[in-house]
């Protein structure tokens, strides 16, 4: 129970990442408040928290929309009554080649993973530096590295980690800031761009661990850096990718 009596907000948690993040968060102790746009998924996911015995809420939440952000704090701490966690993981990613890409679609790839993040940051920190809390920020691996059609939500990505490492050294002591950057797991977005066995087994190839990880595995990432297990960690980015950015591709050249 290491998030005993703790209070965590875990954005973009209908389904994935963010759900097993609630999920895990919750088994730990944590009275959790889910917030994304589609209730009855968030409820469902809740459902699962309450039948095991955990304690959470869905507070439907346009991450995007200023005065929901605020709407989302103020609900959160007047059912529980503070604030110690903040795990922004709410996402959209509009692909587009660079050589025609919209600017409206090039801009929405912004609007919910950084400036999502950084409005409830904002919000949050009031509460959060009361109790030492602890802002754990969803990035990508795809703010690490390049990839065809995805230079806007690389872009979104890259700045989180940007804004990471600012909030961390402005909130010192108070409130401590760190960025999990996942690689390939089974998600629904993922599964939407590899809807096959064989799409899915090739990239499970391209992985030194040779799978695709699995949301809770990445959860307990998240977990890691939100728990004062980490007590001494802040402005960190702990890539969670199966080793897959640190691989050096050599093209034929073997040593075997």
């Amino acid at each position: 129970m290491r998030l005993q009596d703790k209070v965590a907000i875990v954005t973009g948690s209908s389904q994935g990442i963010g759900a097993a993040t609630a999920l895990r968060l919750a088994q730990e102790g944590a009275r959790v408040v889910l917030a994304a746009r589609r209730l009855e998924e968030l409820q469902s996911v809740v459902d699962q928290i309450e039948s095991a015995g955990g304690t959470a809420m869905a507070h439907v939440t346009d991450i995007t929309n200023e005065d929901a952000v605020k709407a989302l704090v103020e609900a959160t701490v007047a059912a529980y009554g503070r604030l110690d966690i903040v795990v922004n993981n709410a996402v959209l990613m509009v692909p587009g080649m660079l050589k025609n890409h919209d600017t409206k679609a090039w801009r929405q790839n912004f609007i919910v993973s950084l400036d999502g993040a950084m409005f409830l940051m904002r919000e949050a920190y009031p509460q959060l530096s009361k109790n030492q809390g602890s802002v754990v920020n969803v990035s990508s691996v795809c703010g690490l590295k390049g990839s065809p059609a995805t230079a806007g939500y690389s872009a979104a990505k890259a700045a989180m980690l940007g804004l990471s490492r600012n909030a961390a050294i402005e909130w010192g002591g108070k409130v401590r800031v760190n960025t999990v950057i996942p690689g390939a797991f089974l998600t629904p977005p993922t599964a939407a761009v590899l809807p096959d066995e064989a799409a899915q087994e090739a990239t499970a190839r391209s992985i030194p661990i040779k799978r695709i990880g699995d949301p809770m595995e990445c959860a307990n990432a998240i977990l890691f850096l939100a728990s004062d297990e980490a007590s001494y960690i802040t402005g960190a980015e702990l890539v969670v990718d199966g080793g897959r950015t640190a691989e050096l591709n050599t093209g034929t050249a073997s040593w075997d």
